[in-house]
C-alpha cells in the first residue's frame, strides 16, 4: 500500500482537517500557474473540442455484449471486464477511468456526469453533476457588478463544482456491480504507467489550446519543454497512475477527503482568482437517483432520458415531439428545415424553464405534454422559415415566479459511452469536465472541471427579473447531456437503442437527429452517428455541418428562408441497437476516435 494510502486509512477526520488547512495555507502563498498576461492573451483564442479529422467507422455486430467509447484503448478496457464475467457496470467503470487516462481533455475524475441504467427492475437515472460551493451567491461571475470573461471565468477556481464521478462510480458498482472495486482499476492504471500513443486528436487539441495550457497547471503534462505533446509520442501520467491505485485499493471517499479532495481544493484556491470550494462541500456530496424523463416518438417508440438538471430529455423529447406533427420529411431540405424551426422552438424553453430541480419548479410533464407540443408545432410553416428569435412557450403546470431566459453559451468537453451485457443490464453515460481540458487546473493528476460556468454568468435578466439558471449555494447548473434509451412500444421492457454524444449545448440536437434517422429513416447506428448535422439552437441562423451536406442543400433551404451558416460539429454519438432477435449493431461517431467492441 502506498505511504499515502496508509496515512489515509489511519487518518481520522479531525487529522484530515487539519492536514487539509496545512495544505489550502500553502497553496495561499503559491504562485499562480501562468503569468497574467499569458492568461489574459489566450482569452480570445483558446478553443473548445475542436474537429480533428474524420475516419470511416464500420457498422460493428456481436451477439452477447458490446461497449462503444471514445477511444479503442477505453473501449478495450471495458470489453476486457465483459469477458471477465463483469457486469455493464463494471465495462462502464474500466472505461471511464481509461478515458481519463487517454481522453483526459474530455472527461475524468474531476468531472461528473449523468447515468441512465436499465436493469432487473427497470429504468432510473443517477445525477452526478457537479455542485457549486455552499458558499456561492449569484455574483459567483462577476467582478465589479459585470460579468467575467468567458475564458477569465474557466480559468479561474470559481469555475470548478464538487466533482461527481467518483460518487457515479461507486453507485454503479454497488447497485450494479460484480467484480471486484480494484479490479477495474486495472487497464487504466497501465495505460497510465505505460504510456500510450498520443492520437492525432488529442496532438491536435493540445496543439490549439497550448497558450491556455501553457498559463495552467497542465503544462508539464501537455507541453512538456513547453513544446505540445506530438502525435505518436508516448504518454506516461505516474501522478495520475498513484491516484488510481489509491482509489482503487481505499475507495471513492479519498477523492472527498484526504488526501486527493485536500488537493482539489488547494487546486481551486491557487493563483488567480480563487475559488471557494471547502471540505464540507466535498464531503456533503451526493449523487442524486432520479426517475428518469420518458417520452412517446410517433405511435412506435418509447425515448427515455436524463432530467433537470439536465436538459437532455426535455429538449430531445420536444425537437423529436414537434418533428411529429409531420410526416418523415420527402427530402433533405425539408427535413433540416423542420428539424431546425423544432429546434428553435425547444431551445427557447429550455432557456427560460431548464435549472436545477431542487432549488427551482421546472415544469417537466408540460414541457412534453402532447397539446402544448400540437399548440406550439403550429408555430411551424412547413414551406417557410420563421424570422427572429422564437419567445418560449407556456407549458401546463407551470409553477413559481416569472423567470427570465438564460441565453449563454457552453463549449464542448464531454465524452460519452453505451455498453449492454449478457444480462440485459444497459448503460447509457455521459461525462465531462466542460471545456476542453476543463479547468486546466489539476489535482492528482486529473483535470478538473470548469462546470460552474455553464451557470448564467448574469443572475437577472435587464428587466430585473431573475434567471432560473444562476449560480446559487450548493447548486447543480444546467447541462446540455442526453443520455438517452429507447424502447419499443411493443416490448416496453426492453431497450432498442442506447445513444448520446458529446458537443455542449448542441447535444440534445446531434441525439435527435441521429434518433430521427434511425426511427424515422431505418438508419443503422454507424450511418446513423455519421449522418450530417443541422443545428439551430434559437440562434438566428440556420448551421450546416461544414462540408458534410451536399451542395444543393444551402440554396434550397435560403430559398425556404433561412440564413445558413456553416460550422464544424464535433458530436461524438456512440450507439447501440439491440435488435429484436437479441442480437448488438454498434455505431461510433466518425468525426472522433471512438470504436465499438463486442462478442
Amino acid at each position: 500500500m502506498p505511504r499515502v494510502a496508509a496515512l489515509s486509512a489511519a487518518c481520522p477526520r479531525a487529522v484530515f482537517r487539519a492536514l487539509a488547512a496545512l495544505v489550502l495555507a500553502t497553496a495561499a502563498l503559491a504562485p499562480p500557474p501562468g503569468g497574467a498576461r499569458a492568461q489574459e492573451a489566450e482569452a480570445a483564442r483558446a478553443t473548445p473540442e475542436a474537429e480533428s479529422g474524420r475516419r470511416s467507422k464500420p457498422l460493428v455486430e456481436a451477439q452477447r455484449h458490446m461497449i462503444v467509447a471514445a477511444h479503442p484503448l477505453a473501449s478495450a478496457a471495458g470489453l476486457e471486464m465483459l469477458r471477465a464475467g463483469g457486469s455493464a457496470a463494471d465495462a462502464a467503470i474500466a472505461t471511464l477511468l481509461a478515458l481519463n487516462v487517454v481522453e483526459p481533455q474530455s472527461s475524468g475524475l474531476g468531472g461528473g456526469g449523468f447515468a441512465l441504467v436499465h436493469g432487473p427492475k427497470g429504468l432510473t437515472s443517477y445525477d452526478a453533476r457537479e455542485t457549486a460551493p455552499r458558499v456561492a451567491g449569484p455574483d459567483l461571475f462577476l467582478e465589479r457588478g459585470e460579468p467575467m470573461g468567458f475564458w477569465d471565468a474557466v480559468a479561474s477556481g470559481r469555475s470548478v463544482g464538487v466533482p461527481g464521478l467518483g460518487r457515479l462510480m461507486e453507485t454503479l458498482h454497488t447497485r450494479h456491480g460484480r467484480l471486484a472495486w480494484a479490479r477495474l482499476f486495472e487497464p487504466a492504471i497501465r495505460l497510465a504507467e505505460e504510456g500510450f500513443r498520443v492520437t492525432p486528436r488529442l496532438a491536435t487539441l493540445v496543439a490549439g489550446s497550448s497558450e491556455r495550457l501553457a498559463a495552467s497547471h497542465a503544462a508539464a503534462l501537455f507541453l512538456p519543454d513547453g513544446v505540445p505533446i506530438a502525435e505518436g509520442a508516448l504518454l506516461r501520467q505516474p501522478r495520475l497512475a498513484q491516484s488510481l491505485r489509491l482509489i482503487a485499493a481505499e475507495g471513492a471517499d479519498v477523492l472527498y477527503g484526504w488526501p486527493l479532495g485536500a488537493a482539489i481544493i488547494s487546486a481551486t484556491r491557487t493563483g488567480r482568482r480563487p475559488g471557494a470550494l471547502g471540505l464540507a462541500d466535498l464531503e456533503g456530496y451526493r449523487v442524486i437517483e432520479r426517475s428518469a424523463v420518458c417520452h412517446r416518438f410517433r405511435a412506435g417508440w418509447r425515448v427515455c432520458g436524463m432530467g433537470p438538471p439536465s436538459s437532455g430529455a426535455t429538449t430531445v423529447g420536444q425537437i423529436l415531439g414537434l418533428a411529429a406533427a409531420f410526416a418523415p420529411p420527402p427530402d433533405a431540405a425539408s427535413g433540416a428545415h423542420i428539424f431546425a424551426e423544432a429546434s428553435r422552438l425547444a431551445y427557447a424553453d429550455r432557456a427560460l424553464y431548464l435549472a436545477d430541480p431542487d432549488q427551482v419548479s421546472v415544469p417537466v410533464v408540460g414541457l412534453l405534454d402532447r397539446g402544448y407540443l400540437a399548440t406550439r408545432a403550429r408555430l411551424i410553416n412547413p414551406g417557410q422559415a420563421s424570422t427572429g428569435p422564437a419567445a418560449a412557450g407556456t407549458p401546463p403546470l407551470r409553477s413559481g415566479h416569472l423567470l427570465a431566459p438564460d441565453t449563454g453559451r457552453t463549449r464542448p468537453g464531454t465524452t460519452h459511452l453505451s455498453v449492454v451485457d449478457g444480462d440485459g443490464l444497459a448503460i447509457s453515460l455521459t461525462a465531462s469536465i466542460e471545456t476542453a481540458f476543463g479547468s486546466g487546473r489539476m489535482a492528482g493528476g486529473f483535470l478538473l472541471n470548469n462546470q460552474l460556468t455553464d451557470f448564467s454568468f448574469r443572475p437577472v435578466s435587464d428587466d430585473g427579473r431573475a434567471i432560473a439558471n444562476a449560480p446559487a449555494a450548493g447548486k447543480r447548473p444546467r447541462s446540455s447531456m442526453a443520455p438517452t434509451i429507447v424502447y419499443a412500444s411493443d416490448a416496453p421492457g426492453t431497450p432498442r437503442i442506447l445513444i448520446g454524444s458529446p458537443g455542449g449545448s448542441r447535444i440534445p440536437e446531434y441525439v435527435a437527429g441521429a434518433l430521427r434517422a434511425m426511427l424515422d429513416a431505418g438508419a443503422d447506428p454507424a450511418a446513423a452517428a455519421a449522418r450530417a448535422h443541422v443545428s439551430h439552437r434559437n440562434r438566428g441562423a440556420l448551421a450546416l455541418e461544414a462540408g458534410a451536406h451536399p451542395a444543393t442543400l444551402a440554396p434550397a433551404l435560403e430559398a425556404l428562408g433561412h440564413e445558413v451558416t456553416e460550422s464544424a460539429m464535433t458530436s461524438g454519438l456512440h450507439i447501440i441497437e439491440i435488435l429484436p432477435d437479441g442480437r448488438l449493431r454498434g455505431g461510433a461517431d466518425p468525426r472522433r476516435d471512438g470504436i465499438a467492441l463486442g462478442d
